[in-house]
């Protein structure tokens, strides 16, 4: 029902208000601003150069080629679409889910959820940690991005707390039929793995669930157009209870329905739920997919191949550790590998104290010990986590080359 929420949004008279907006430190303000706390978020995210980046990241299929597969912007900017028609609708707070909708992916690396997993393998045996996602997304707001303030010196993006709650608690995957926030204020790094809490507000479940009806569609329109599903439609339009001679089957068609299901069956009372018959055919599209689609053989070769340009990137950047000669070593390597020496060099010089950091202009978290392989280790996945798929098989490619 229509604005059946909007005693429930993230605005002054919500008793979460506070919490919403608070910042690890205050935000630096300009005398003319006329932006909210969630304008100035927004604004901050799709001015960074990690929300550029995304441009060139895999969603599901590595096409860097063909201007009509989606990418992960794409997917991000669909995100966004949906969310912001669901929160209209039921009369919640559309600035806070565009914030969170154009952040939820910042943390993803190149190559996708294929990449993802390489990277954790990577980070289990050196850091004994996990890598995914919306952690990274978290870390990378909270203390990696940068942005020049008004003097012109880098600052952490400093966003608020429910929009950093909305990306670490955005995973994708909707298990139960009903989805509620949490009341508990907690520290964020808290989270240990995906999915562990459900969000702080309504704007950033509808968001969680945004993310699941964007890329079910997409990815099967995709799938449709690179030809991977030929020997499959009969049974997709079978799953979506179409008329194979008379039907087209696009992403319109299914978010729209999904939307109107959610919208028309959510209650605060209930929470945001699908018709059980919408909620099962999320389920079966999303088991069809992963058969025909993610796990489809047409795209284990460029799997392997990721593999192969994460681990040799890793592997040689991980070479030059030596306590506190690692970074003469990188230096030393910059004859014969130009390109990654001198951009590495530039990301550490963010994060390490030199001693330079006025010169540099720098106001951000200073992050690691010089002396600490797994504070350097870590750094490394940082960086890695940051290229775009074209930028990572550039310096591969430099790597290999004579």
């Amino acid at each position: 029902m229509k604005d059946l929420f909007t005693n429930y949004a993230a605005n002054q008279t919500n008793q979460k208000w506070n919490n919403m907006i608070k910042r690890e430190i205050p935000l630096y303000a300009r005398n003319n601003d006329i932006r909210t706390e969630f304008g100035r978020d927004y604004t901050r995210i799709i001015h960074s150069g990690a929300y550029r980046r995304l441009k060139h990241k895999t969603q599901v299929f590595f096409s860097p080629n063909n201007d009509h597969i989606c990418t992960r912007i794409e997917h991000v900017t669909h995100v966004e679409s949906i969310s912001y028609t669901i929160a209209q609708y039921l009369g919640l707070n559309s600035e806070l889910t565009k914030a969170i909708a154009s952040a939820h992916d910042l943390g993803h690396s190149p190559f996708g959820h294929v990449g993802e997993k390489i990277l954790s393998n990577i980070a289990k045996q050196d850091i004994e940690e996990s890598f995914w996602h919306e952690r990274n997304g978290l870390e990378l707001v909270d203390c990696i991005e940068l942005l020049e303030d008004n003097n012109k010196y880098k600052q952490n993006l400093n966003l608020t707390y429910a929009v950093r709650d909305g990306i670490i608690s955005h995973c994708g995957e909707v298990s139960e039929n009903s989805l509620k926030p949490r009341d508990e204020f907690i520290d964020l790094y808290n989270y240990t793995y995906p999915n562990q809490y459900s969000p702080y507000t309504w704007e950033a479940c509808i968001v969680k669930i945004a993310d699941k009806i964007s890329y079910l569609g997409r990815d099967i329109e995709d799938a449709i157009t690179l030809g991977i599903l030929d020997e499959h439609l009969n049974e997709l339009y079978d799953l979506l209870g179409c008329n194979y001679d008379e039907e087209k089957i696009n992403n319109t068609i299914i978010i729209n329905n999904l939307i109107k299901d959610l919208c028309d069956n959510s209650s605060p009372e209930k929470g945001l739920c699908f018709s059980d018959k919408a909620f099962e055919l999320i389920n079966q599209i999303n088991k069809f997919n992963y058969k025909n689609i993610y796990c489809c053989k047409r795209i284990m070769p460029s799997n392997r191949y990721f593999e192969v340009v994460l681990n040799e990137i890793y592997s040689l950047l991980k070479s030059t550790f030596n306590g506190i000669d690692t970074f003469s070593n990188i230096e030393n390597m910059e004859r014969t590998y130009p390109k990654l020496c001198k951009t590495f060099l530039e990301f550490l010089s963010n994060y390490y104290d030199f001693g330079n950091r006025e010169d540099l202009k720098l106001k951000n978290k200073i992050l690691f010990d010089k002396d600490s392989s797994t504070d350097f280790y870590k750094a490394v996945l940082y960086f890695i986590s940051g290229m775009t798929d074209n930028f990572a098989i550039e310096i591969y490619n430099e790597i290999i080359g004579f």
